[in-house]
């Protein structure tokens, strides 16, 4: 991804569904008090940033999360679909113990493994370098709003790194990751 001087990728603040640990995939559940709060500290660390556009995913967590960080720095906030969560499929709500009961043989194979009815990481990677592709082309500083799962394909991509490694990954709704010259930093937002 040559053509970004530099990406931040923020995951959306908690939700309620983050809380009870459940699936959201491409479902939705609002932010928490506290989720409300993160987004609000990324929105004062964004605003001592050098950022020239803001993307997020259609889904509400993201775009409530991308708004209020575009209030604060008087950018506009530009949806992309293709930003959207791993589609969880029938698992859409379970709770992670529901999903190993339900697919034990997930941890085999997590990148290729595809919810049923829903989408692979593998399905996602792809959707995310496009994502990236065309975010490329309207802009050099970007932040990102997305999700989770979906980040780790997105920092995957910027990083040129093996699934492996984007699959161990953790991302929390605290922490923006900044993406400079194939190097990762976190910004942290704290309490």
């Amino acid at each position: 991804m040559e053509r970004f001087s530099r990406v931040l990728l923020a995951r959306h603040g908690q939700t309620e569904w983050n809380l009870a640990g459940r699936r959201q995939g491409r479902l939705d559940s609002p932010l928490t008090e506290a989720g409300l709060a993160q987004a609000h500290r990324h929105a004062a660390a964004v605003r001592a940033e050098d950022v020239d556009a803001i993307f997020t995913s259609p889904l509400g967590r993201a775009r409530t999360t991308a708004e209020i960080i575009a209030a604060a720095s008087g950018l506009a906030v530009h949806v992309v679909d293709g930003l959207t969560e791993v589609d969880h499929g029938d698992f859409g709500g379970c709770t992670d113990a529901e999903v190993a009961r339900r697919a034990p043989d997930r941890a085999r194979d997590k990148y290729h493994w595809r919810f049923p009815h829903g989408e692979s990481y593998a399905d996602a990677d792809q959707r995310a370098t496009a994502a990236l592709h065309a975010i490329a082309e309207r802009a050099a500083k970007p932040l990102i709003v997305s999700h989770e799962m979906f980040g780790r394909m997105l920092l995957r991509s910027l990083l040129n790194e093996p699934p492996a490694a984007a699959l161990a990954r953790r991302q929390p709704h605290d922490v923006i990751y900044a993406v400079a010259r194939g190097a990762l930093t976190a910004l942290g937002t704290p309490a």
